[in-house]
């Protein structure tokens, strides 16, 4: 994931997703709008930095608080890489809540008009918190750490 547009504090920012720890819900080359200082709450997306290497950035869902942290799981339960390996995070690596997402258009192709509305119907979306699957994950990431 990159970063741009943080810097001196201001409020909002874009990332890049690189990766397929949160497919279905972001795919790779995905841009985010990110909410720095966002109100955070289990089933969000945010962007933090990597507890183990804080120079790397990555988007994960937030699925509970916990004392030491947030517990967080990507969305594609393929891939590793979130509390499953690391663990809880602390808070003052979370740094924004994502509040969109926008799939840009690979260059240098043509296009039918058809696909090109959809593309534009598709393009930008809000992220959602999602409290369902926030559910189902966090009895998962449970039974995980139980083990």
């Amino acid at each position: 994931m990159t970063e741009t547009g943080r810097g001196s504090g201001p409020l909002f920012g874009i990332a890049e997703v690189t990766g397929v720890s949160m497919v279905p819900t972001l795919l790779h080359g995905d841009q985010l709008l990110v909410h720095y200082g966002g109100r955070l709450r289990p089933g969000s997306v945010a962007v933090l930095r990597h507890p183990l290497q804080q120079d790397l950035l990555i988007v994960k869902r937030l699925i509970e608080r916990q004392g030491a942290g947030w517990w967080v799981l990507g969305d594609n339960p393929d891939t590793e890489g979130d509390s499953r390996v690391f663990g809880a995070v602390p808070p003052e690596l979370v740094l924004g809540r994502v509040r969109a997402r926008y799939r840009p258009v690979t260059p240098g192709r043509r296009r039918s008009p058809l696909v090109v509305l959809s593309w534009l119907f598709s393009a930008v979306r809000p992220v959602w918190s999602s409290s369902r699957p926030s559910r189902s994950l966090r009895s998962a990431s449970r039974r995980l750490r139980a083990r």
